[in-house]
């Protein structure tokens, strides 16, 4: 995702409840120039509450009840930064996150839901599950499933809460669990279901037809309710009750009222007595306007509505346009809820009662109806439409545009460079690795760097630099330095020192300086890890991020691992899976699940440092780094150089969730055409192409992982240490063979 225009404002979403993701649609449709759109969120699929105790009776997979953020977010041309929010610093506008330096913000809007009230009830916390955050929720769920299908006695699971919420999860986990059972074949009376309230009454905010309806439901399906049971105290295995009762369970759900996180009030943001951010009825902060919050978390003062998702859902378009508004600088307009809305409650087995007010009906059609709407909610953001506007450059953006147009004449030249106010900044809020053999480093005044070569070393040196192809600028730093060290790694050198260059979209100083001081900070995470000094660099700007450095690295002349040395009989060692080519193609085209590339990101994070240690323990003969050129590609430059054959299993070769089904779907990187020119090498190709992953060969791969050619007798004591080690998905891909006289040097086994 890259900006088309200079970015002149920046409006952060915290959080990706319901009205965030209206926000997000809006914002893609129509968007905005000149403006930054970032969403923090710490799940990159957000649940709709509609469809859980749907989802939880196993009605629905997944994906079906799950909105993709990070596929919303490319739509919306927004950062998405996976990151838990632990504050807010109103005065210099910064979002605080627990992975990442603050974010600047000139805008931000709070949409994170809330929790069930825990904290006054002692054990609460630590012995049960709370229904929010949903995705942990869904954790722990699994596990539960997992317990039901291998119970041997009576599991008992205890829910707290009379409300909708509690009533639907008891029927909901009860249906399911019990289905679980029979299928194992075993009795589904196992399944004991407790449901308590401290209310007199289930479903105390409904009609009484509504609450004679599920009391009957309830009684039918054998779930025992204690009423007027409040809990006082939990304890492993027993809830403990104000009126004396001690009801004992083996699984503990909490569907009680809702409660805020508590950074909300610490940061200082006016809120209620339950620490929920009070807004006006244009949905900002009482105490800051421009600070928008909306759902579960805020408490609109002039209008108060129960915690529900349909009030979250409603808020989204509202929110939207006051966002749109505050960044061009206009008045917002205010919004009044609705204070009465069609209330639809499922029974477990598709079967559910519709209710407004005093009226309410019942039956299997109704569910057929929930389900509709809901699924049509759904659809809403699995089919995204094309954009109505092209940069969203109406009158109405006059003042934005005015703003776009005073950073958009840049020159070339040294004249593109970034200006040496914003490079001294960032450079002060940087915290190099200081090392005796740098001379001269980043904080000196001196036109280059100057390094010592201890004696009995030598240098060895390499450099990288690519478009960034993540919205996440601090992430990509790691990346990106993650990705230069790997030459080192692979040939066995200590990282000494790094020179940076780094390409940042034009914008107003003060987004120019963040932006590199993310990009450098993801950068230096990585080079301190290793002890490797920043030294230098140069910096300009340009039409996209674009990012590289150039590393030194030191070591022994007779310690260095080469592509060549391969000995026959050797292992075949590969310490990270494939397949980033084909998912960040696919993410381009919106067609890879947040969740994969989430995954692919954790791989490309971990160093390849300690895996190189290992390799060269165990007698490594041969050594490379995976990149651009794919398994067969290094491959073959090792073959060559070793004058050997390889053997390749391609059954073994670990590949990241989701790859392979994006390369049947016919989506690959733009590099692959020119890798897959080397299938020339392999012996038995009209065989090798049949299989399903002969395609990953040529796969080209971005901070990848080592292969290594290590000795027969030593190589499963260094596979066995690799995983120790965090390389989990590390594996023997085939072995080395005598040259043959065959022209084509690889053989793959099938």
């Amino acid at each position: 995702m890259q900006a088309t225009s200079p970015i002149v404002k920046d409006l952060v979403l915290i959080g990706g409840g319901h009205s965030h993701i209206a926000v997000l649609k809006r914002f893609g449709m129509e968007p905005v120039a000149g403006l930054q759109i970032t969403l923090i969120t710490r799940d990159l699929h957000t649940p709709y509450s509609g469809m859980l105790p749907g989802y939880i009776a196993g009605h629905y997979a997944y994906d079906e009840c799950h909105v993709d953020l990070r596929r919303l977010g490319l739509f919306a041309k927004a950062r998405v930064f996976h990151s838990s929010v632990t504050g807010i610093d109103l005065n210099n506008r910064r979002i605080i996150c627990d992975n990442r330096p603050p974010v600047r913000y000139d805008v931000v809007s709070i949409n994170v839901g809330s929790h069930p009230h825990t904290a006054t009830i002692p054990g609460a916390l630590d012995h049960s599950l709370p229904v929010k955050p949903i995705d942990l929720f869904l954790q722990g769920w699994d596990a539960l499933l997992k317990r039901a299908t291998t119970a041997t006695n009576t599991l008992r699971l205890a829910i707290v809460g009379g409300g909708a919420g509690g009533v639907e999860l008891s029927l909901a986990t009860q249906y399911h669990l019990r289905n679980e059972l029979r299928q194992a074949g075993k009795d589904p009376a196992l399944i004991e279901n407790h449901l308590l309230t401290e209310t007199r009454q289930v479903l105390p905010t409904h009609n009484p037809r509504v609450r004679a309806k599920f009391e009957r439901v309830l009684s039918e399906r054998g779930i025992r309710v204690y009423l007027n049971h409040r809990v006082a105290e939990v304890t492993n295995h027993k809830l403990i009750c104000e009126n004396g009762a001690r009801i004992g369970y083996d699984g503990l759900i909490w569907v009680t009222s809702a409660s805020a996180q508590t950074w909300l009030a610490e940061s200082g943001l006016a809120t209620d007595d339950q620490g929920f951010v009070k807004v006006d009825v244009c949905l900002q902060s009482l105490s800051h306007p421009n600070v928008l919050a909306a759902g579960d978390i805020a408490t609109v003062v002039k209008h108060p509505r129960a915690k529900s998702g349909v009030f979250a859902v409603r808020q989204g378009p509202p929110l939207a346009r006051n966002l749109r508004r505050l960044v061009k600088d206009q008045p917002p307009k205010s919004f009044i809820p609705q204070s009465k809305f069609l209330s639809l409650i499922s029974t477990g087995d598709k079967y559910a009662v519709a209710s407004r007010s005093f009226w309410s009906v019942e039956g299997r059609w109704v569910w057929k109806v929930k389900d509709w709407i809901d699924r049509r909610f759904m659809k809403k953001f699995d089919d995204l439409p094309a954009m109505n506007k092209d940069e969203s450059h109406d009158t109405n953006e006059k003042d934005l545009l005015k703003d776009i147009s005073a950073v958009a004449m840049r020159c070339g030249g040294c004249g593109a460079k970034v200006g040496a106010t914003v490079l001294s900044r960032v450079v002060d809020r940087l915290q190099p690795t200081e090392r005796g053999d740098v001379l001269v480093g980043l904080n000196e005044p001196d036109d280059a760097a100057v390094s010592e070569v201890p004696p009995g070393k030598v240098v060895v040196q390499s450099v990288d630099y690519f478009r960034s192809f993540i919205d996440d600028t601090y992430v990509f730093g790691q990346v990106a330095a993650n990705h230069a060290l790997g030459d080192l790694f692979a040939m066995g050198a200590e990282p000494q020192s790094a020179m940076a260059i780094a390409t940042v979209p034009y914008g107003r100083e003060a987004i120019v300086e963040e932006q590199l001081y993310q990009l450098m900070a993801g950068a230096l995470k990585v080079l301190n890890e290793c002890n490797a000094a920043l030294v230098g660099g140069h910096s300009s700007e340009g039409a996209e991020l674009s990012f590289g450095l150039s590393v030194t690295g030191i070591i022994d002349r007779d310690s260095l691992m080469r592509k060549g040395g391969m000995q026959p009989s050797d292992r075949l060692i590969l310490t990270k899976p494939l397949g980033t080519g084909a998912l960040f193609a696919a993410d381009m085209r919106y067609r890879a699940k947040g969740r994969w590339i989430d995954a692919a990101l954790t791989s490309m994070l971990v160093s390849s440092e300690s895996g190189a240690r290992c390799i060269r323990r165990h007698g490594a003969t041969a050594c490379t780094d995976i990149t651009g050129f794919g398994v067969l590609g290094h491959l073959a430059e090792m073959i060559k150089a070793s004058d050997v054959d390889v053997k390749i299993n391609l059954d073994t070769l670990p590949i990241l969730d989701g790859a392979l089904d994006m390369i049947e779907a016919g989506i690959f990187s733009s590099l692959q055409p020119e890798n897959v020119r080397l299938r020339r090498a392999i012996s038995n190709l009209d065989q090798a192409q049949d299989h399903p992953r002969y395609p990953i060969l040529f796969d080209p791969q971005t901070a990848g992982g080592l292969m290594a050619s290590v000795p027969k007798q030593h190589a499963d004591t260094c596979l066995a240490e690799l995983k120790d080690l965090g390389y989990k998905h590390s594996v023997i891909i085939g072995r080395v063979l005598k040259r043959s006289k065959a022209l084509e040097p690889i053989t793959l086994k099938l």
